[in-house]
């Protein structure tokens, strides 16, 4: 049981960072970014097919975030000016082409096979004591994802993206430029989803193109909503949310045996996204929202 609750905590942590660079891009922005898996995905690979060349994780990990940032700047170049709902469906067909790319381009990424034995995370240690020490170092990284965060928040910066988010139009009218901010915050939230690809890859061991599907994108949409757009503890507490629904489905069937295993997946899922309909209809600022909102 302790190495499940391990494992869980692990998986949480990693998606709390994707939570934070979206938490950076949609809520303090009001970037609707669909591509979130796309971000991962570099991330893993990066560090997966680096690692299989011998280079250390202490430079692989840094890379992963840097090639994620490289992808995203050109991205933002292209799209950011549109309206948000045509840069949500760009920001999902990003995704969708990296998942094509790394599913055709088996000379780089071995394809629908995946790539195999990538070195775990602290490979000299072994059972619970590894498990630990990559929990510990995931939560090193949320706690400086989460530091840059609340500087970014109080500083100039932070205040000119939140007034894009709130009104673009009074911004362009005191002679600021929009679409250079987006462009910066949706490179930094970037480089944070390539991070946590990269740990993933390095956790999982084995990774292939049908662990970058769009569900992972609209999941850690839920755990925003869910926790509260637009705050960083909403980020926080919302993947955990996520996670204790996701997993805690999983027991639906010692409830319900009548229903088949196939037919289970159908049934987390609607619990999951019963859970969000729920959220937005008696909760739609989030749990860590604004209590004197209705």
């Amino acid at each position: 049981m302790d190495a499940y609750l391990i494992a869980i905590a692990i998986i949480t942590a990693i998606y709390v960072l994707m939570a934070l660079g979206l938490n950076l891009q949609y809520g303090l922005t009001g970037l609707v970014n669909f591509g979130v898996v796309g971000f991962f995905c570099v991330g893993a690979y990066t560090t997966a097919i680096l690692s299989q060349k011998g280079v250390p994780q202490y430079i692989t990990f840094p890379l992963a975030a840097l090639l994620a940032m490289a992808f995203a700047w050109p991205l933002g170049l292209v799209s950011i000016r549109l309206r948000e709902d045509y840069f949500a469906i760009v920001s999902l067909g990003f995704s969708e082409v990296v998942r094509l790319v790394a599913t055709s381009e088996g000379w780089l990424t071995q394809g629908v096979q995946g790539i195999p034995g990538i070195p775990k995370m602290f490979g000299t240690f072994s059972g619970t004591t590894q498990a630990l020490a990559v929990l510990g170092l995931l939560v090193v990284f949320n706690l400086v994802a989460i530091a840059a965060m609340l500087r970014i928040v109080r500083s100039p910066f932070g205040r000119m993206i939140e007034a894009i988010r709130d009104n673009e139009e009074a911004v362009k009218a005191l002679g600021k430029d929009p679409a250079g901010f987006k462009i910066q915050v949706l490179v930094l939230g970037s480089a944070l989803t390539g991070l946590a690809g990269a740990a993933y890859a390095h956790y999982i061991g084995f990774i292939s193109p049908e662990q970058f599907i769009p569900l992972i994108t609209f999941q850690i949409w839920m755990a925003i909503i869910m926790g509260g757009v637009g705050r960083i503890s909403g980020a926080l507490v919302g993947a955990i949310i996520l996670m204790v629904f996701l997993e805690g489905s999983r027991f639906l069937r010692d409830v319900m045996p009548f229903i088949s295993e196939v037919a289970m997946a159908s049934v987390r899922l609607g619990v999951v996204g019963l859970a969000l309909v729920l959220f937005t209809m008696y909760r739609p600022q989030g749990l860590m929202g604004d209590f004197t909102r209705k």
